[in-house]
């Protein structure tokens, strides 16, 4: 006969002569010989070593896994009745309400990115369509609000010509942004792109690029970055030297007002993910379009994915067709596990936000982007018609996006 002792998980069989319970309850025993003493107490610690051991290990990798929580903005406008808006008196500007009620959401995140989509030429003249050129404030607004990361490579980069180039970038360093996509002249290019970002542990690639500057040429020295398969190709390629545990493609690409991809999108995204682009994030067309999971079949016949967000939309901006009055705000979360060289995505979704212009009583106006999902804030007058308006964006972004998670941040 045998008797059966066991801790916890792990068990040792013993002769049932050699050992007697003190009690039911009780983790002691009495051995009837030294020589069996020694080995079940030999044997009991290196169990409850393996134990602890284990449970220590689990622990320690579940916490070797970090999380990086990323949000991107789209296109940043700057159309002139904005502008008036913001003018709080004569030659001052004060944009800082315009994000009030989004700055929290933004603040979840641990690095918040969206396209500027004008120029900071500094002094007046401001003005919006067709060349946007904003007041600095603008800027320091956006920081404010929680914006870490703004790329600047789009279709009004040249809005204010080279000096209007040099001066945005100036101005975003300045204010503490990290920015890419146009430069100052090559030797900065060289030297700060791919534009490397690190945070809370994660090593990022930003790469930006755009399809045009409305035939607005770019003053020498200063560089947009086009959309040139070639260019991208080596830059890419730099990216995949340096290392990142993940790389990121900011594009500025598709047709405006278009609600789906075109086959050119389609085309580059693939093209991107071929040359190592982990996340795809899309601007310009000024409305949401898909996001989808692109696959690629590589030379060598293994395949390759990378989640792609088309289009999000408008974050701010006084445009007035369907569905330029909001877009989302693409949240992504990535997962890095110590030992292992890449990140990956967690899990991604989405933030709808609602572009309301309030007029008070004197008929000054305000503009707020607001989180289309939440309720309407209580100190905010916002009239049901109102109210009513941002409800069907927001149901419309959800028939839209339908089988994308959306995030209650």
């Amino acid at each position: 006969m045998f008797g059966h002792l066991t801790l916890k998980k792990a068990s040792i069989t013993l002769p049932e002569q050699s050992c007697a319970l003190l009690g039911n309850d009780s983790p002691q025993f009495v051995f009837l010989t030294t020589k069996t003493n020694r080995v079940l107490v030999m044997t009991t610690r290196l169990l409850l070593f393996l134990v602890l051991f284990s449970s220590s290990s689990l622990l320690r990798i579940q916490a070797q896994t970090d999380t990086l929580r990323l949000l991107f903005a789209g296109d940043i406008m700057g159309h002139a009745m904005q502008i008036k808006s913001a003018e709080v008196s004569p030659g001052v500007y004060d944009y800082r309400p315009c994000f009030r009620y989004i700055s929290p959401t933004l603040e979840k995140a641990d690095l918040v990115l969206g396209n500027l989509e004008l120029t900071l030429p500094g002094p007046p003249p401001y003005s919006g369509y067709p060349m946007f050129r904003s007041p600095d404030a603008l800027g320091a607004a956006l920081r404010e609000a929680g914006f870490d990361v703004l790329v600047t490579a789009n279709n009004h980069s040249n809005d204010a010509r080279g000096r209007g180039v040099v001066s945005t970038i100036e101005t975003l360093r300045r204010l503490g942004f990290q920015q890419t996509g146009t430069f100052k002249n090559q030797r900065e290019r060289d030297l700060f792109y791919p534009l490397m970002i690190y945070r809370n542990g994660f090593k990022l690639a930003l790469l930006n690029y755009t399809y045009g500057t409305n035939g607005i040429p770019t003053d020498p020295p200063t560089i947009v970055n086009m959309l040139d398969t070639a260019l991208m190709a080596a830059d890419l390629a730099e990216a995949r030297a340096r290392k990142p545990h993940f790389i990121i493609a900011f594009v500025h690409w598709g047709t405006e007002y278009q609600t789906e991809e075109n086959a050119s999108q389609r085309q580059l995204a693939h093209f991107l993910i071929r040359q190592g682009a982990d996340l795809i994030v899309g601007a310009h067309p000024h409305v949401v379009q898909p996001i989808k999971v692109e696959t690629v079949v590589l030379p060598d016949g293994s395949k390759r994915s990378a989640v792609v967000a088309y289009s999000l939309g408008n974050f701010i901006s006084n445009q007035q067709k369907i569905g330029t009055d909001g877009g989302i705000l693409f949240g992504v979360e990535l997962l890095h596990r110590e030992g292992v060289p890449r990140a990956e995505v967690g899990r991604y979704g989405y933030v709808p936000v609602w572009r309301y212009v309030h007029r008070n009583t004197q008929g000054k106006t305000t503009f707020f982007v607001l989180p289309a999902a939440k309720e309407v804030p209580s100190d905010l007058a916002m009239p049901q018609e109102a109210i009513d308006a941002m409800k069907r964006f927001l149901e419309r972004m959800r028939v839209h996006l339908q089988g994308v998670e959306e995030w209650n941040w």
